[in-house]
């Protein structure tokens, strides 16, 4: 008798399957401290290197940041302004800033209903567009220019050719 065959059968498959595993389990634990936290979509990071600073003790004089400020809201009253738009008369609609350059928009023209955004123009800040999608396919094109903080006036027209005169107020 040789002696290769006095030796038991060499496992080649379970040194693997423990490397396999050492590797997988040093994997997470390498990992577990990671988080993915999702963005706003059209959020941008911070330029350059971001500094942790830990928190201060409640009490100890740390100063606190001021609160974001709070959404407004708009009615958006739109009047027809040309012969394709007088069949639908006079729409309303709503318009949300969120007070740091843009916000959303809707509105329902016969029995579609619209949803988008309104941003301001660069550099400005009273100017601004909104444009909004429909449910069948609709699209609704808009600019404005806000008067004060609360009131404004535009003009809106729809993909298909009518125009309305646009209202916005608190």
């Amino acid at each position: 008798m040789t002696s290769s065959a006095l030796r038991p059968p060499r496992r080649p498959a379970s040194r693997a399957a423990l490397r396999l595993a050492a590797v997988a389990t040093l994997g997470a634990a390498l990992l577990s401290g990671c988080y993915v936290v999702p963005m706003q979509p059209g959020q941008a990071l911070p330029p350059g290197p971001v500094t942790v600073v830990p928190a201060q003790q409640a009490g100890a004089g740390a100063p606190t940041a001021a609160p974001a400020p709070a959404a407004q809201h708009f009615s958006a009253r739109l009047y027809p302004s040309n012969a394709e738009a007088a069949r639908y008369g006079t729409l309303t609609g709503a318009v949300s800033n969120d007070m740091n350059g843009r916000g959303h928009f809707s509105a329902v023209i016969d029995g579609e209903h619209f949803q988008g955004e309104a941003t301001r123009a660069a550099g400005s800040p009273r100017s601004g567009v909104a444009h909004a999608a429909g449910t069948r396919g609709g699209m609704l094109a808009c600019r404005y220019t806000m008067n004060s903080a609360t009131q404004g006036a535009g003009s809106c027209v729809l993909n298909n050719g009518p125009t309305f005169a646009m209202h916005l107020g608190a």
